[in-house]
């Protein structure tokens, strides 16, 4: 079992200012222990991810001509740089997602033709190879395209800040794509999450369908003073493998990523920040575009948004939402088979491997904290191809701060794949002294995410049926 939890089209060229108050002298604190030093590379370098997808910098300062990319860690965390002192952005920080393989006329695909996901963003899916299956896998992540459902189908784009395109049918005679991604997330990209892979395409028997590309990754650069940016940050979406057949399925592509910059001052020109959805031939299902979030008491950032769309960007003053008694829920075992203290989240490297004897339904065992007895949790079972289950589990028993439930659910027996469990409660079921806010809105209920072997995702859900993403207090 793997660990995990329309495109804009165009470029965006913008101020993003906010009327900051200097007679108040307001700052913000990133945070930051200064334990990383200062981080000042002269060539371009590849920072290996510590477990929780934090560096704690004095300063930061990336020249021209210097790219700074990532190794993804076991979880694949957002990258999270935080400076004590100033942030200087003149060369490239990538986190972009990696483009998939295309398809085959007569060759056979042994292993994953689909695009990883920048770091912090998730995989494409797997196009089919006519001998393990003939539809594609579907893209992880959120937003994940779905794949060609039959051989010679497209898979869907990767969706984020809205749906991914459905799968095209360009050929004469080539069936219908499946469905893109939906949208997910806030504006405010609290907890930051990365974009979603595109799904792989159908084949028939002997050929290869082209893979899913990978979301773009997320990442979050905070400084205690300024943060000059002049550079670029590319968070885009890797691209589809194409066909040029109608036997032979196209990888959606996938969803741009996740970009939020926050300081007490931002400010620079001629930069570049992309989060665009990929987009390639008309083979291809788009991917969404992703988001940008910049935070500041002065802000007179001017830089250019590739692919982006208005709606995708947004400005405020420096501020996260941290609950108290955050509600969690997580995977403990599958099949009697404990969930690994450190998955790995990868498909070529399962957490577990099940007994060839194994009979399905298997019982998926879940635990739970500040979560309203009774509640029920929807599980969810995505193979690398195809096979896609779900079931509901039992209510919820036990205390509200410490509660188990189960449920029976098929797992594929021929391929690797991902389990997820989520629900949503009514806040007022957990009591409470009165109304809970959330960027201005009543927040009418609450929805827990999690994942085999992994950690929560907490969002609210106002009564305008609003979903805002928050950041458990630590």
């Amino acid at each position: 079992m793997r660990h995990l939890t329309r495109s804009a089209i165009g470029a965006f060229i913008g101020l993003l200012a906010l009327g900051g108050s200097p007679a108040l002298a307001q700052t913000f604190s990133s945070g930051s222990t200064g334990a990383d030093g200062a981080f000042s590379p002269t060539t371009t370098t590849t920072l290996t991810l510590p477990p929780n997808g934090v560096f704690n910098f004095t300063t930061i300062n990336i020249p021209v001509g210097v790219t700074v990319r990532f190794t993804r860690n076991a979880t694949n965390t957002p990258v999270t740089l935080l400076a004590s002192g100033n942030v200087t952005i003149a060369g490239i920080v990538d986190v972009a997602g990696a483009n998939a393989g295309g398809a085959l006329i007569g060759a056979t695909v042994v292993t994953s033709n689909a695009g990883a996901g920048g770091a912090g963003g998730f995989d494409g899916g797997a196009g089919a190879n006519g001998v393990v299956s003939t539809t594609g896998g579907s893209g992880l992540g959120p937003g994940g395209g779905a794949g060609g459902g039959v051989a010679g189908s497209s898979g869907g784009g990767g969706g984020f800040a809205t749906s991914g395109s459905n799968g095209p049918a360009i050929f004469g005679g080539q069936p219908a794509g499946s469905a893109g991604g939906a949208a997910y997330g806030t504006a405010t990209l609290l907890p930051p999450i990365g974009g979603s892979g595109g799904g792989g395409g159908g084949a028939a028997l002997g050929n290869s369908a082209g893979g899913g590309g990978g979301g773009g990754g997320a990442l979050l650069i905070a400084s205690s003073g300024t943060i000059t940016f002049t550079g670029s940050i590319l968070a885009g979406g890797g691209r589809g493998g194409i066909t040029s057949s109608a036997s032979l399925g196209a990888g959606g592509n996938g969803s741009g990523g996740a970009v939020r910059l926050i300081a007490t001052t931002i400010t620079g020109s001629g930069g570049t920040i992309n989060v665009s959805g990929a987009s390639v031939a008309s083979s291809v299902a788009s991917g969404s575009a992703g988001r940008v979030r910049v935070e500041a008491f002065n802000n007179t950032l001017t830089a250019a948004f590739p692919g982006a769309a208005q709606q995708t960007l947004s400005a405020a003053s420096p501020g996260t939402v941290t609950p108290a008694n955050a509600p969690s829920l997580r995977i403990t075992s599958v099949a009697g088979v404990a969930a690994p203290a450190s998955p790995t989240g990868s498909f070529s490297n399962p957490d577990i491997t099940l007994p060839g004897t194994t009979a399905n339904p298997v019982t998926v065992s879940l635990a739970a904290s500040n979560i309203p007895l009774g509640t029920t949790v929807t599980v969810t079972v995505k193979g690398q191809s195809d096979a896609v289950s779900s079931a509901v589990s039992t209510g919820l028993t036990g205390s509200v701060a410490s509660s188990t439930a189960s449920a029976s659910v098929t797992v594929p027996t021929n391929q690797p794949s991902i389990i997820s469990a989520s629900t949503t409660f009514t806040l007022i079921s957990l009591g409470g002294g009165g109304p809970v806010f959330a960027e201005g809105e009543e927040v009418e209920r609450v929805r827990v995410t999690t994942v085999y072997g992994g950690a929560s995702e907490v969002a609210y859900i106002t009564k305008s049926g609003r979903e805002i993403p928050v950041t458990p207090a630590q």
